[in-house]
């Protein structure tokens, strides 16, 4: 697929990892349509910005996690070539002493919001056989972190629907693939002390944390002509961590 004039939709593309894969998109001509749902001066900032790249940039605030909400806002949107299933949370803490609330809202806004976008965009993907679906996951999916149980859960949920989604849609030419991302220098992980930092450092073979638009190159790469035989594939990009 080239990304020259497509439309591409992405979750929770206010800032962060999110953020960065736009500005790719938008710096290889796509059509990229923002998305956010709680802080709307932050999107609407980060779309002046990728304004500024391509004019033909889109927002859209609304909640993800919302299947009635998401419906709304597909429909004005119309069709869309390539979905980026971005929008995330997280949660520390023992598993013990989280409210069943806690864990449903990181469960919904991971990956009922992925199912969601995905359900409402498979439609027009199908009838054009043609599209491409990109979960943006983490290597807690796989490899489960301690005292981030939901989010764990969450993400590994997201790994088997992508494996599961690329068998069921790839004979309408749709490709569905996952980026597990390892530690990235984004706001989520700004409550990290230094000596943690160090220690989780120490544990990744490239010796740093991974920067957003390190995440945006390769998703740009999976979305592109170059990947056309890549599918149901979940790459771990965690600089060697493990």
């Amino acid at each position: 697929m080239n990304i020259q004039g497509k439309r591409v939709f992405i979750s929770g593309s206010s800032r962060g990892i999110g953020f960065a894969i736009a500005k790719k998109f938008a710096e290889n001509g796509a059509c990229v349509l923002l998305n956010g749902g709680k802080d709307k001066a932050g999107l609407e900032k980060a779309w002046e910005e990728i304004k500024n790249i391509n004019p033909g940039a889109e927002m859209y605030f609304f909640d993800v996690s919302d299947y009635d909400e998401c419906k709304k806002a597909f429909e004005k949107m119309g069709d869309i070539d390539i979905i980026i299933n971005n929008a995330g949370i997280s949660h520390m803490g023992l598993f013990t002493d989280m409210k069943p609330e806690e864990w449903k809202r990181v469960i919904d806004v991971n990956l009922i919001s992925a199912m969601n976008c995905t359900h409402l965009a498979l439609p027009n993907m199908i009838r054009k056989k043609s599209g491409v679906i990109i979960n943006i996951s983490s290597m807690w999916g796989e490899k489960g972190a301690s005292c981030e149980a939901a989010y764990s859960a969450s993400k590994g949920g997201i790994n088997a629907f992508t494996k599961a989604m690329a068998k069921e849609v790839g004979p309408s030419g749709i490709r569905v693939n996952a980026v597990a991302c390892g530690v990235i220098e984004t706001k989520m992980n700004e409550w990290i002390s230094e000596e943690e930092r160090q220690v989780l450092m120490d544990e990744i073979s490239l010796e740093r944390f991974g920067k957003p638009e390190e995440i945006g190159d390769l998703v740009l790469f999976l979305a592109s002509d170059g990947a056309s035989y890549i599918n149901g594939q979940i790459i771990t990009a965690d600089g060697g961590m493990y």
